[in-house]
């Protein structure tokens, strides 16, 4: 029973960083640089990971796949997961840095991770993008907040400007747009013709080792200097504290299996690597945030699969 759970874990876990390690020996050999990697992440966010999305849930029961008391579980605990990240940046006394702390400490990789974990185990996506759903609006929206408070540019009418964007952002986000048009096309009980649903899986079927070859080959190795201390607790805190607080607590509600794996990712997964991007655009020096990044995307593959043979040898999942 013990093999058969930790060969579960691995086979969950082991694929996917794997994908990751691919991605970062083509960028050490020269297969892939960083334009190519960054026009790669573009494209999957914009196109691979929305259609993806749009694939599983609008072939999908909609009615009885909606879980109103699992979206709110996970705006509740993203809430609860950012004012614990902000409590822990206090303990830095540089006050232009807390920003970075803060968003690194609790905006987990949920799209392009999420995805990943839960299509490996469980074959679809749905209970991921009702967890992006839940999420990802609170992760643009607080982040941009506490970003623009604490950056060291004291221009207020730019980060004003940068809020009003961020808000338009976040409703033209792509993955929440695939979301919502799966979420219609399935409640609108729309035909697919077969030419669009192959075109569709076609890109779909992309998604996921894309988005993890371009993550891998995103890694910086340069930026540990002088930020190891600071680093090693936002990566206790994102890859441990929450796991430990609130996964207790989505068993107490309830929650098992496909909805229970969507939550330890949104809980403990790396820090997603978009939060360099804004903290660089918001006048901050990114260090912490690119440190932070490859440090819980390296740690969050020991410590998914330890997560994930707990749930395992205790029939959670």
């Amino acid at each position: 029973m013990f093999l058969d759970d930790l060969r579960f874990s691995l086979n969950a876990t082991m694929p996917v960083f794997l994908m990751m390690v691919f991605g970062y020996i083509c960028r050490r050999i020269g297969l892939l640089d960083e334009h190519t990697t960054s026009k790669v992440n573009r494209f999957t966010f914009r196109t691979l990971l929305p259609a993806l999305l749009f694939a599983d849930l609008s072939k999908a029961d909609f009615r009885t796949v909606w879980d109103s008391e699992f979206v709110l579980f996970c705006v509740c605990v993203t809430l609860l997961s950012i004012l614990t990240a902000g409590a822990y940046s206090l303990l830095h006394k540089d006050k232009t840095e807390r920003g970075e702390i803060i968003q690194a400490s609790y905006r987990s990789s949920a799209a392009v991770l999420g995805i990943a974990f839960v299509r490996n185990i469980y074959g679809d996506s749905l209970m991921a993008a009702l967890m992006v759903l839940g999420t990802v609006p609170l992760y643009n929206i607080a982040a941009v907040t506490v970003l623009s408070l604490t950056s060291p540019e004291k221009k207020d009418g730019g980060r004003r400007s940068l809020a009003l964007s961020t808000v338009k952002g976040i409703a033209t986000n792509p993955i929440i747009l695939g979301i919502v048009v799966g979420m219609a096309w399935s409640l609108l009980r729309i035909p697919q013709p077969v030419i669009l649903e192959r075109s569709v899986s076609y890109l779909a079927n992309m998604a996921t080792p894309l988005s993890l070859i371009a993550l891998g080959a995103s890694f910086r190795t340069s930026e540990a200097k002088g930020r190891v201390r600071v680093t090693v607790g936002i990566a206790f805190i994102k890859l441990v504290l929450f796991c430990a607080v609130f996964l207790p607590a989505a068993v107490y509600l309830g929650f098992r299996g496909e909805k229970l794996i969507a939550i330890l990712v949104m809980l403990g997964s790396a820090t997603t690597g978009s939060c360099f991007v804004m903290a660089k655009n918001l006048g901050h020096k990114g260090a912490i945030t690119a440190f932070a990044v490859m440090l819980t995307t390296l740690c969050s593959a020991f410590t998914l699969t330890t997560w994930l043979f707990l749930l395992k040898t205790t029939d959670l999942i």
